[in-house]
Order: C-alpha cells, then sequence, then structure tokens
C-alpha cells in the first residue's frame, strides 16, 4: 500500500496511554498503538514520536501554584521520560527497533537528542522517541513535537489526541460547535483554537509543515492518516 508521507512525526497525549483510566498505563490500548506504528515501519514510513506526560504530571496545572513554574515543567519532562521508556518497551516487544533520544541528559534513559542522529535511526528503519519535550521549561510537548518535525525534516506531523478533529468551539460544551476539514495556521491563531498552543501553531506555520488532528483511539487512525484518508482535520 502506499504512503502519503515518508517521514511523520506522531504527537501522543500522555492521557491517551491512560485511556479510560486517566492515570498510568492501559497496557492493552498502548499495544494497539504501538502496533499500527509497527505496520505503518512496514509500510515504509519514518515515524518519530513525541509523548506527552499528563497521565503522570501536568506542569502548571497541576503544580497549582505551589510549585515554581520551572521546577513544574522539569517534572513534566521526567514524566514524558517514563512514557519514552514504556513506549520503546512496548515497540520492542512488538517487534519494531525503537531509540529513546532525550533533551536532557539522564543516564540510562536514553541517549542525548542530536537531530543528525536522530535522522541516521530513522532512515534505519528505527522508531525515534524523543523525551523531555525541548528540555527547556516554557515550552509545551506541542512545541515540541514541531520543534522536532522541522528538525528531522518530517513530511507532516500526525496530532493523535482525544478529540476526532478541530473544532470552532469546544463541542463537549458546545453541540452547535463546527468541525473543520481543513483549516489555515493564520485561522487557527486568529480563531485562538485548541489545536496546539500558540508557540506550536505558529513554528508550524513558519516551517511549512503541515499537522493532521485526529482521534488516536479511532480505530486504525495512525495507519489511515498515513495512508492518506481524510481523518480529522488538516491544518496547513
Amino acid at each position: 500500500m502506499a504512503i502519503a508521507y515518508k517521514r511523520v512525526l506522531i504527537k501522543i497525549s500522555g492521557e491517551a496511554l491512560a485511556a479510560e483510566k486517566k492515570t498510568g498505563y492501559d497496557f492493552a490500548f498502548v499495544s494497539a498503538v504501538c502496533e499500527q506504528v509497527r505496520k505503518c515501519v512496514a509500510l515504509g514510513a519514518e515515524v518519530g514520536i513525541v509523548v506527552g506526560g499528563g497521565n503522570f504530571w501536568r506542569g502548571v496545572k497541576d503544580g497549582a501554584g505551589r510549585i515554581e513554574r520551572v521546577s513544574a515543567d522539569r517534572m513534566g519532562m521526567l514524566a514524558t521520560a517514563i512514557n519514552s521508556i514504556a513506549l520503546g518497551d512496548v515497540l520492542s516487544q512488538c517487534g519494531v527497533k525503537a531509540k529513546v533520544l532525550t533533551a536532557v541528559d539522564i543516564q540510562g534513559v536514553g541517549e542525548r537528542y542530536d537531530a543528525k542522529k536522530a535522522i541516521e535511526y530513522l532512515e534505519s528503519g528505527c522508531v525515534v522517541i524523543f523525551g523531555c519535550g525541548t528540555g527547556h521549561p516554557f515550552f509545551s510537548t506541542d512545541t515540541a513535537a514541531v520543534l522536532r518535525a522541522a528538525e528531522v525534516h518530517a513530511d507532516a506531523i500526525l496530532l493523535a489526541k482525544n478529540i476526532d478533529g478541530v473544532y470552532s468551539d469546544d463541542p463537549r460544551r458546545n453541540p452547535d460547535a463546527v468541525k473543520y476539514d481543513e483549516i489555515s495556521y493564520a485561522d487557527v491563531l486568529a480563531q485562538r483554537l485548541a489545536v496546539m498552543d500558540s508557540t506550536a501553531t505558529s513554528l508550524a506555520m513558519d516551517n511549512d509543515i503541515p499537522v493532521i488532528v485526529f482521534a488516536l483511539a479511532e480505530q486504525d487512525s495512525i495507519l489511515r492518516v498515513l495512508q492518506g484518508e481524510k481523518l480529522g482535520t488538516l491544518v496547513k
């Protein structure tokens, strides 16, 4: 089968790994996601992954003003490292070669991130999992995903979320919210739509990287998007 994108960066929220459990892992769901990634690699795709840490810790939100912002963000980076290890291990069990690269030095967790090394791994057929966000506080894992996509020259960012696309408003609160099949970066920013944070959206726009927003829980969603099916919302 043909694929629409040769090299992709998949962004997965930490909360998605917990599924209905809300915290920790739903390993049946994690295994299903990794099996999709295996199929993508088998089709010839080069896959990078940035995973959030929200199934353990959500920086500012969980710090609730009791933990200083920089410390709260660094705790979030550690949560993404935990998730990176988990994903790498489950991918290995699926028969996929995986490498964890971290934006900060954590001995035994993964190699220190280097763009050239990441590209070498991708070209060799390894799935590269980028841990610890950008390595700096005040930047989200959405921004990290776009930054890594730009650095490794990804053809697209696959933004796997708990919602099936981009809406004019929160569909959980507003039943009249309209889902977009396609929308521009400029409109996302102008309407302040909750796709990614504004820094991530601006970076994607400046580097002309298309972002496909779709529901991770939908059957074979990653694989279907990779093959070019019009699923979710295309932001470009």
